[in-house]
């Protein structure tokens, strides 16, 4: 005979969002053929709930990051992943179904974290290149994540489970993330996005000039707390240094990210903190120093910075093509060039630089 398969660890879940909405049936959306067995979707389903305070929203809560059924992996204090994803959503008093763009949106995620096997904890951020819902008028195009401000985390047979709210974040307040702390800047917002609720109309919280006067405060204190950054568009080109023929060695980075890594060193050297940028093909590790310089190896690059040059450095980093030397590094020269973004078909939408 086989054994009879539990659902404790979806009935924990479920038990869970009872507390908060009592007897509400939300909708809920599953998947018809498992991930398993070639389905395209990785969650087992997706709930969304019809929340009124502290303004109507929809309030998505994931089953499939965690075991929902038997305990399978090895972790006795984890349930599969650890968490499980919560979104809340603007919503608008007419609406009766949520939006399909946020299901799909979760599932996307589903299908980084399983494939990638990666997983998010609470302050994570990530850049969507383009808004996050495809083709809509809005500025949210990054993504942050935090605790559920009412689903603490639970302890089911199967494990652990935290809930992790996805957060809706625009450009600047994804730079600002990486130059501070995500959950510093997103804590300032939020008498302005209560419950961090996502509007996709919203504009940036740093133009509110509270907030913005926090978050240059918190920078300037504490420095930032990013010290790895991917960056797709980096490369190095190693100069020569014969009699004949002198040319500089060369880093060339992307102008979409010129900006931000210009943040970062003021967050990280000149707070004696060091700043790893990692491309397809190459690391280059920015420290703290008291004399500038630098080394290269297959794929390395180390160099040294001192204030000085940190500084100099950081005010050339504009997001426009160049190409720039630092006076008081020797034998290395800096290239800014331009960025293409591209949707989802390779189709040039926007050059930066």
């Amino acid at each position: 005979m086989s054994e009879e398969i539990t659902s404790s660890g979806w009935d924990a879940i479920d038990r869970e969002m009872s507390r908060i909405y009592g007897d509400q049936e939300p909708k809920h959306y599953g998947t018809i053929i498992s991930y398993a067995l070639g389905g395209p979707d990785p969650l087992d389903g997706i709930s969304a709930y019809k929340a009124e305070t502290p303004e109507p929203h929809w309030h998505f809560v994931t089953y499939g990051f965690s075991e929902l059924y038997d305990k399978e992996s090895d972790n006795a204090e984890e349930s599969g992943f650890g968490f499980e994803l919560t979104f809340r959503l603007a919503r608008k008093e007419e609406e009766e179904e949520p939006p399909a763009w946020a299901l799909n949106l979760l599932q996307n995620m589903g299908r980084y974290v399983f494939n990638s096997g990666n997983v998010f904890r609470a302050g994570d951020h990530l850049d969507a290149n383009g808004p996050i819902c495809l083709g809509a008028d809005t500025l949210l195009t990054a993504l942050a994540f935090v605790e559920d401000p009412e689903l603490p985390a639970i302890d089911t047979p199967n494990g652990r489970v935290e809930f992790l709210q996805m957060v809706g974040m625009t450009g600047d307040e994804l730079e600002a993330t990486q130059a501070w702390n995500t959950l510093g800047v997103l804590s300032t917002g939020l008498p302005y996005m209560p419950y961090y609720i996502t509007d996709l109309e919203r504009d940036s919280l740093l133009r509110i000039p509270a907030v913005s006067e926090a978050v240059h405060r918190g920078m300037e204190q504490d420095g930032s707390s990013t010290g790895f950054l991917f960056v797709s568009q980096l490369g190095w080109e190693q100069g020569k240094n014969g009699w004949l023929n002198k040319t500089p060695s060369i880093l060339q980075l992307g102008a979409k990210q010129a900006e931000v890594i210009a943040k970062l060193l003021r967050g990280r050297i000149l707070k004696g903190n060091r700043l790893l940028l990692v491309g397809p093909d190459l690391r280059v590790t920015l420290e703290p120093g008291e004399k500038p310089g630098w080394s290269s190896g297959e794929g390395e690059v180390r160099i040294v910075l001192d204030e000085r040059a940190a500084a100099e450095l950081s005010e050339r980093l504009i997001p426009k093509e160049s190409k720039f030397k630092v006076p008081s590094l020797q034998g290395v020269a800096f290239q800014i060039v331009k960025t293409n973004i591209t949707d989802t078909e390779g189709n040039v939408v926007k050059v930066i630089g």
